[in-house]
């Protein structure tokens, strides 16, 4: 078993953003798990106990809100932080009301996904016009529709580009760029 105290479990099943936050995860000091499926992480949270979780809201066969509870239940210090693609309200608060320790929207950098650990679940914004407040930038909207294409192309780029009416090479310059802040 590893040391509890500084593993991490990241559960996603995109695997570019899920070796990216490993090796930045593990640049950091972390004792890094991963999983792409519901099944994986709950036999890794059995074995290892991690205290830091990253879990996707939608997984490929899965929701994982329904997750929570068994990750809780196996490792009852952890902390999870739910990521997703695809926020709203309802999951957030669904996500909260389960267990999680934290919500945020992809794509995120290693930094805020940390810091969501440090924050309290119950100061963050609960209601629709809190949450409003901070509108998305054109840039990040065009991030979020380029991953999401790109994961339905499953990871096939000239597919994209013509998805997006995009050259492909214009498209493999934005896939090398870090992901756009809100």
């Amino acid at each position: 078993m590893l040391n509890n105290d500084n593993t991490f479990l990241v559960i996603d099943d995109d695997t570019t953003l899920l070796n990216v936050m490993v090796r930045s995860l593990t640049r950091r000091g972390f004792n890094v798990l991963q999983a792409q499926n519901g099944e994986q992480a709950l036999s890794l949270c059995q074995q290892h106990r991690p205290k830091f979780i990253s879990l996707d809201l939608k997984l490929e066969q899965e929701s994982g809100l329904h997750l929570i509870e068994q990750l809780k239940t196996l490792s009852p210090q952890c902390q999870i932080v739910m990521l997703t693609s695809y926020a709203s309200i309802a999951t957030a608060v669904d996500a909260i009301k389960l267990g999680a320790h934290q919500y945020l929207c992809k794509p995120v950098d290693i930094d805020e996904l940390l810091n969501a650990f440090n924050h309290d679940a119950s100061s963050e914004p609960t209601s629709e016009s809190e949450v409003a407040d901070k509108p998305t930038s054109v840039k990040r909207l065009e991030w979020e529709k380029i991953q999401q294409t790109l994961q339905a192309n499953d990871g096939n780029i000239s597919v994209t580009a013509r998805e997006l009416g995009m050259h492909r090479r214009t498209l493999q310059r934005k896939l090398q760029k870090h992901p756009v802040k809100h």
